[in-house]
């Protein structure tokens, strides 16, 4: 149960732009830290990319689906002195995904390392089952000896990695120095197709598992570790936040546009809001894209922060349907992926900004994997993998985009009855308006290469009392890895020397006196 409390008037004052998961994860912990805390958030909802549609059938998401690292979340709602439980209904799903392909092979991924084995034995043999064994054990070693160093480490160094890795030395073999994730997997299975299943983590962080280090096979032991449906949909989890950090005595402006940070001496003062009012601070702290501060979007004096971002490729987007339809075909998970025969050549594509005409596909049963049977009608996500903002799209990209979408799964003999209507759909422009300066990118700056992990932003900049947190923050994207950027956003908030002492601004904004 959450406790209501009134801020002290007298406690600093941290203005937060973006209620996206990282902005929340910010304002949870500096709220239950006794910070005054304003956030503002540009649309009329909290939750950022963790966002839905309306639908016959209800809110449907268009984001994220499922949570995983649960004690993430957990320790999150612990900073406002509340159990995750007691906000959110979650169903663990043994059941992680079911796989199809052209061949008409079919796999069920679990929540127990030995089914998995048995499964993937069953699928493409006992080999393949050894392999799985291999690879498993291998990518546990990973996640457990890279997230205290890398994820949960605030400000990570390739020299302090260096320093980590000679001091368990077991993990030179695993993590196969200078080599790709598709290099990895082609020597961990023999079957291709297990190969392309394992490969398609690579998008989980907006990039090509030809070009992501293999390190990021770690991605498998955080999903096998579990995988939970938030009952009524994702962003009932955002909202649960936003509800117990205004319960804890902070302040949401939604619909409230941020038109610039504004800085004096080289410190962050407050920000000036559409139409020209402007809220002091004594910290500023922005989920957004860190591109915005490079590229002047919001106002001068900010050059110096993420000036990488302007520079470095943008990661991969999508074309997102959410809808609700009848469906009929093959039984669906939760999760569902729907495999082309080659996945090369749509990597190929997607490097170059191209497209191609059958695309693998995720489909979110969104109904399925829950205690009651799914409904007549039931809502979808569907996500295509898709290059970032090239050039504008015209209104023939919507029946191109239905075409090798919805024709790809009448192939494995799915179907949606109606199909979903333009408003379904959300493009890479259409991220771009969402999320400005994005250029229509859903993961930030490209993971490709294998020092891309230390080239992203991190919560400190070099801008007195502004700090940076979310998905295109290390370590990254994702809804855990943004919730962790919060943490460390917190944190540095929370002891910097001089990041909460009263900036006391003497300027005039907006006709606003700051004295």
């Amino acid at each position: 149960m959450t406790r209501s409390r009134v801020p002290d008037t007298s406690a600093p004052h941290a203005v937060i732009i973006g209620a996206g998961i990282g902005g929340l994860a910010t304002a949870a912990r500096l709220s239950g830290a006794g910070l005054r805390v304003t956030v503002l958030e540009r649309h009329g909802h909290p939750g950022g990319k963790m966002r839905t549609m309306p639908s016959a059938a209800g809110p449907v998401d268009a984001g994220p689906t499922v949570l995983t690292m649960r004690p993430v979340f957990e320790d999150l709602f612990a900073a406002l002195g509340t159990r995750l439980t007691d906000h959110v209904t979650l169903h663990r799903q043994h059941l992680l995904a079911r796989h199809f392909w052209p061949d008409g092979g079919t796999l069920d991924l679990f929540d127990d390392p030995d089914a998995n084995i048995k499964a993937v034995a069953a699928f493409a043999g006992a080999r393949a089952g050894r392999q799985m064994r291999k690879f498993s054990e291998r990518a546990r070693a990973l996640f457990e000896g890279f997230d205290a160093p890398v994820m949960q480490s605030p400000e990570p160094t390739l020299a302090a990695l260096t320093s980590h890795v000679l001091r368990h030395p077991h993990l030179i073999r695993q993590m196969a120095p200078n080599k790709t994730l598709a290099q990895l997997l082609d020597s961990s299975f023999s079957d291709p197709r297990l190969v392309q299943l394992f490969g398609r983590y690579a998008t989980y962080v907006g990039g090509s598992p030809y070009h992501v280090p293999a390190l990021l096979a770690l991605i498998w032991q955080a999903e096998v570790s579990g995988v939970w449906v938030v009952e009524g949909g994702l962003h009932r989890l955002a909202q649960a936040l936003a509800d117990t950090i205004t319960a804890h005595g902070s302040e949401f402006l939604y619909d409230t546009h941020v038109d610039r940070i504004l800085t004096e001496k080289g410190r962050a003062i407050g920000v000036t809001l559409q139409g020209g009012a402007f809220l002091p601070a004594d910290v500023v702290v922005f989920n957004g894209d860190p591109r915005a501060l490079a590229t002047g979007a919001l106002g001068p004096g900010l050059e110096s922060v993420a000036p990488q971002t302007a520079e470095i490729p943008r990661s991969f987007s999508a074309e997102v349907w959410a809808f609700a339809a009848r469906p009929s075909g093959p039984d669906l998970a939760h999760h569902n992926v729907f495999f082309r025969a080659d996945p090369k050549p749509e990597f190929d594509a997607l490097m170059q900004g191209r497209r191609i005409p059958d695309p693998t596909l995720y489909v979110c049963a969104m109904d399925r994997g829950l205690p009651a049977a799914p409904p007549t009608l039931e809502r979808f996500e569907i996500i295509a993998n898709a290059p970032s903002l090239q050039e504008p799209q015209g209104p023939e990209e919507f029946t191109a985009c239905q075409t090798r979408t919805f024709r790809t799964l009448a192939r494995f003999g799915l179907d949606f009855d109606p199909l979903p209507g333009p408003d379904a759909l959300t493009t890479p422009p259409g991220f771009d308006r969402l999320f400005p300066e994005s250029s229509g990118s859903l993961y930030g700056q490209s993971p490709h290469g294998t020092m891309a992990a230390f080239q992203r932003p991190t919560a400190r900049t070099p801008v007195k009392g502004l700090y940076l947190t979310g998905g295109g923050v290390h370590p990254g994207a994702g809804v855990p890895m943004a919730a962790l950027s919060g943490r460390h956003a917190a944190e540095a908030i929370l002891t910097d020397p001089t990041s909460i002492s009263p900036s006391r601004p003497t300027a005039t904004h907006g006709g606003m006196s700051t004295a």
